[in-house]
């Protein structure tokens, strides 16, 4: 079984900064990629970033180019995201998302943690 936890949302002001982490655990855990969504109130779900785990290469929604950085530490199965120049509509739940090795979708996720910036 595996478990993902996020930490690190907050309430900040827009233009300021935010760094959300993401532990993975799990005796055989094994991930393909692992990524963020976030889901704002009255909205769907939507992807924010995803790091390839073993090549490390990244993918961001257009929303947060510039702005957010995706980033892993291998030992410890963690990944990050730097969150810069925040703005009100990036106010939502953040959710941590494993694509396990094997599986053909994003199949673990996190509890979430909110993310709220002020105007």
């Amino acid at each position: 079984q595996v478990q993902l936890v996020e930490s690190g949302g907050g309430l900040v002001q827009t233009g300021g900064s935010l760094r959300l982490s993401c532990t993975a655990s799990g005796r055989t855990f094994s991930a393909y990629a692992m990524g963020w969504f976030r889901q704002a109130p009255g909205k769907e779900r939507e992807f924010v970033s995803s790091i390839r785990w073993s090549r490390g290469s990244t993918n961001y929604a257009d929303s947060v180019k510039g702005r957010f950085t995706i980033s892993r530490e291998i030992r410890t199965y963690t990944i990050y995201l730097q969150m810069n120049m925040l703005k009100p509509e990036d106010t939502a739940v953040y959710y941590c998302a494993a694509h396990r090795t094997g599986a053909t979708e994003y199949d673990a996720w996190g509890q979430g943690t909110q993310v709220t910036v002020s105007s």
